[in-house]
């Protein structure tokens, strides 16, 4: 199965509100599960609509959903510690949810969602995050103002690390 193949699957998927989705195929699997699932609401959709032929292993697709905002681990303060090292304590993480490649702005030549010192609500767009050549909109979960911007433009990313800071205070 290709990427492609996955990719169509998931469209379909959304495009009849299933709330889940799951192929075998000798050693292949693959479930998709939409935000909605839920053990009373299931609906069945029969292998033999979909012809594929795969010899991939087990592949498993979780629904996307942007992470929570925690709040930003304080580092012990070296003796002699600055007033900005103290400060940080205060600022709140937004982490990725995924795995996949960053972008600050929605094309390359349209401007950043956010840049450092603007303010930020709950729901706002602040990133993409590019997996399996899906683009994911990244929403901020909290409301404050941006101090840094851990990531660099186009660089991949890890599950849970920190993209931006926020002050809520602000």
């Amino acid at each position: 199965m290709t990427t492609k193949d996955i990719q169509e699957l998931i469209r379909l998927v959304n495009r009849y509100n299933l709330s889940e989705f799951k192929l075998r195929d000798g050693d292949f699997e693959l479930t998709l599960r939409s935000e909605s699932f839920s053990k009373s609401s299931r609906k069945e959709v029969v292998p033999s609509m979909i012809p594929i032929q795969s010899s991939i292993p087990a592949v498993q697709q979780a629904p996307v959903t942007p992470m929570p905002a925690q709040p930003a681990k304080a580092e012990p303060a070296a003796q002699g510690g600055t007033e900005a090292e103290a400060s940080n304590a205060n600022l709140v993480e937004i982490k990725s949810p995924m795995v996949g490649t960053f972008y600050r702005s929605p094309a390359p030549e349209k401007p950043a969602y956010i840049k450092v010192g603007d303010s930020i609500d709950n729901g706002q767009v602040v990133c993409i995050i590019e997996a399996m050549k899906l683009f994911n909109e990244i929403e901020s979960e909290v409301k404050g103002k941006v101090v840094k911007i851990m990531v660099d433009d186009a660089s991949p990313v890890e599950y849970e690390q920190v993209l931006f800071l926020v002050d809520p205070n602000a």
